[in-house]
């Protein structure tokens, strides 16, 4: 863990990049009773990073799946970690990254402890700052088009391109591309790619969202 007089230089210099791929699929809510298949269908599309939120159905047991099932082949995560406990639970159900909507200093101390690559979130310069200094290893910029979307990202990051960010919050599948041209290391996407999959199970359809989403970014 970073202290307050370390230079953000040295923050900059030290940091491992963000490794999870280009796009984060977040899934939030539902039965439960979907969940691995929404996953499998992900990463069988090429969408390698997922987040299962806490406020999820057996998130628990959805992550424990995907790490089992994936391993090595796809970054399994846990979203919108509230508190200490979420965050121990995840890492035991082998989770690799915890974000969190919100900036948490005791949530940054105890992902480092656990091993967990941590993605706070943060809406002013002045709290993405913080966030990176704290040792976040991407900052979660949130809710990225409701600030002001790709615009608001290059003009945060012209003079803070020393940070790694990754848009989150009403980013559809055709607005990913253009996060990334403006400075971001991925970006996160919930219901523009997830739809109704958690819920009714359609799982066409998402596939042909993450397929759509996996071509838009490799061009």
């Amino acid at each position: 863990m970073t202290n307050d007089t370390t230079s953000t230089e040295q923050h900059a210099g030290a940091r491992h990049r963000h490794q999870a791929g280009p796009a984060i699929a977040i899934l939030r809510g539902g039965t439960g009773d979907h969940v691995e298949d929404v996953v499998a269908t992900l990463v069988e599309s090429g969408v390698t990073a997922i987040e299962i939120t806490t406020n999820t159905p057996r998130w628990r047991e959805g992550i424990a799946w995907a790490v089992e099932r994936y391993g090595s082949a796809a970054s399994i995560g846990v979203g919108t970690v509230l508190d200490v406990r979420q965050l121990d639970e995840a890492a035991a159900a082998g989770a690799s990254f915890a974000v969190s909507p919100h900036l948490d200093a005791e949530l940054g101390e105890r992902a480092h402890e656990r091993g967990l690559g941590w993605y706070p979130g943060a809406a002013t310069p002045t709290e993405i700052v913080r966030a990176w200094q704290l040792g976040a290893r991407a900052v979660k910029v949130f809710p990225a088009a409701q600030l002001g979307g790709p615009a608001f990202l290059r003009q945060v990051l012209a003079p803070l391109d020393f940070v790694d960010v990754i848009p989150t919050g009403g980013i559809g599948v055709d607005d990913a591309p253009d996060y990334l041209a403006a400075g971001a290391v991925a970006v996160g996407l919930g219901s523009p790619l997830v739809g109704d999959a958690l819920t009714s199970g359609d799982l066409d359809a998402l596939r042909a969202r993450a397929g759509r989403l996996v071509a838009a970014l490799d061009r």
